[in-house]
């Protein structure tokens, strides 16, 4: 066998170079994504010969056209619902509802399951408001998590669906049923979505929560974007393609509707207002309470109308969209917590430390039953919600989770003990993600946040010795002053304070604005 060697003339040699080096240059400035957009995600989403202008009205006609309303019925036009005379039999009736469910049961099975909300009260901004035929708006599964929910809020939430999301983009409605043990929500329920053709049932025969729930609901999913609700919602005129159109424009944006106020003693739904809203977001106290505050005048600067989001620090997680595939991207939910609690923090943190960005739409309006307390129960629910925020806090607080186990003395004991699971995946995760840190969300999203010393001198609660009582703020509403005069406590329940450098003694949690009563609750 013979080789055959043969030297390269110098044209060839040139020619190589060059090849080489343009090859080196090429791979060198692809752009890295830290976000992926597949096919399918909405920005994507192109239609061969793609019409131009905008949706009509016939093209976002909603899948199920409601039923003429009487204007004189009980609730009608989102009005609140007014008993008068009732025997003893439906007084009994009434306080057995509000105990079983905490909000007017009795009401709820009074008022039509096709409520008509009346005249769309939107700001002007909203109601002008056209979406672009191209690229066009995304389709969605509309994912509802419940357990022993009442027949009345359960059917009128599906119903407000139907009546409002246009036809062409609503893919399914997935009711998730946590191991209900209320004989209307079985084969009952099961034989009557039969009719609504793209509603359909999926159950968990144990008991495991929200978030187990949601997930079951997303694996199932076939539209382009999740869409979550709870089971004691009504759906405004126009609030689904708002959500769709911005995930449109930023499919790294988890969004969330405003949320207005059912009340839970008469089901009236407070509208939107056509003037300039007083607009809310969310946010976080140093025990990872969620909570809510006025937007902060430079966010409110930012918006040059209606139509602009508004940026929020935290979410209440009850009812918001996002791409499945940025779902699925950014890791879903963090599968080791339990039942609910903590899921909307840590998934707020997630979002914007590894990239996204939490937003509300204020022309999508979405009702909601706020309850003082929740009906449902679950196995040492404290120590559960507890365990799920150590978790949060050891993959995404970073040194700040100190502030929190100083607050919370539960919380620490379950650090220290090792109690809250293994964390090695969502570290990964965050790894993966090329996520920044706690500081950074502080120093450029919640820039408005209280920061405690993550090491004070001291800390701890104020106790006078002359009275032997702990002094504490009592409205966490109120704004901390120097040289405030506090009150007396005597149970024991007064704000942990921590002393800083300046000699100077202040409380741990930042007080806020007056508080928006309750929050979803699944």
């Amino acid at each position: 066998m013979r080789l055959c060697c043969c030297r390269l003339t110098l044209r060839v040699k040139v020619a190589a170079s060059c090849f080489l080096l343009l090859l080196v240059l090429i791979c060198y400035n692809i752009p890295y994504k830290a976000f992926p957009q597949p096919s399918h995600l909405p920005v994507e989403h192109v239609v061969p010969e793609c019409p131009p202008g905008f949706y009509s009205k016939q093209e976002l006609k909603p899948h199920l056209q409601r039923p003429l309303q009487d204007p004189r019925a009980p609730g009608a036009n989102g009005i609140a619902f007014v008993s008068g005379w009732m025997t003893p039999e439906e007084q009994k009736e009434k306080l057995s509802g509000f105990k079983k469910k905490q909000f007017n049961q009795f009401a709820s099975d009074h008022i039509s399951l096709h409520r008509d909300l009346g005249k769309d009260t939107r700001p002007p901004d909203c109601l002008e408001q056209k979406f672009w035929r191209c690229p066009g708006l995304p389709t969605t599964s509309v994912i509802i998590a419940f357990h022993n929910e009442a027949w009345s809020t359960l059917l009128r939430t599906i119903y407000s669906i139907l009546h409002t999301a246009p036809a062409a983009l609503l893919t399914e409605i997935l009711l998730v049923d946590d191991a209900s043990t209320d004989d209307h929500l079985k084969t009952r329920l099961d034989e009557y979505v039969q009719q609504l053709k793209i509603v359909h049932v999926l159950r968990q025969r144990e008991r495991k929560g929200l978030i187990t729930a949601r997930l079951l609901g997303v694996k199932s999913a076939r539209g382009q974007v999740l869409t979550f609700l709870d089971s004691h919602c009504e759906c405004f005129p126009g609030w689904l393609e708002p959500l769709l159109a911005r995930i449109v424009e930023q499919p790294t944006a988890v969004v969330s509707p405003e949320i207005s106020i059912i009340d839970k003693d008469n089901l009236k739904f407070n509208k939107p207002r056509p003037k300039p809203q007083y607009h809310i977001r969310g946010d976080f106290d140093w025990n990872l309470k969620f909570g809510w505050e006025v937007v902060p005048e430079e966010e409110k600067k930012r918006r040059k109308n209606e139509t602009y989001p508004i940026r929020t620090p935290t979410f209440a997680g009850g009812l918001f969209s996002v791409s499945k595939s940025y779902f699925e991207h950014i890791g879903t939910y963090d599968e080791q917590m339990q039942f609910w609690g903590g899921e909307n923090l840590e998934m707020s943190f997630r979002v914007w430390q590894c990239g996204g960005q939490l937003e509300i739409i204020p022309c999508s309006v979405v009702g909601h039953i706020f309850r003082k307390h929740s009906p449902h129960t679950f196995p040492r629910a404290g120590y559960v919600i507890t365990r799920n925020l150590v978790r949060l806090a050891e993959v995404w607080m970073d040194d700040y989770k100190w502030i929190f186990y100083r607050v919370n003395r539960k919380a620490a004991s379950i650090f220290k003990e090792n109690l809250f699971g293994n964390i090695t995946a969502r570290h990964k995760l965050r790894e993966r993600l090329k996520c920044r840190n706690f500081s950074w969300y502080l120093n450029n999203i919640y820039t408005e946040a209280y920061k405690p010393d993550i090491r004070p001198v001291m800390h701890g609660k104020l106790q006078s010795t002359g009275w032997k009582c702990f002094l504490d703020l009592k409205k966490k509403t109120e704004r901390w002053k120097p040289n405030k005069i506090l009150q007396c406590n005597f149970e024991g329940g007064a704000q942990v304070c921590q002393l800083l450098l300046l000699d100077q003694w202040f409380p741990t949690w930042k007080p806020g604005p007056p508080e928006f009563k309750g929050s979803p609750d699944g």
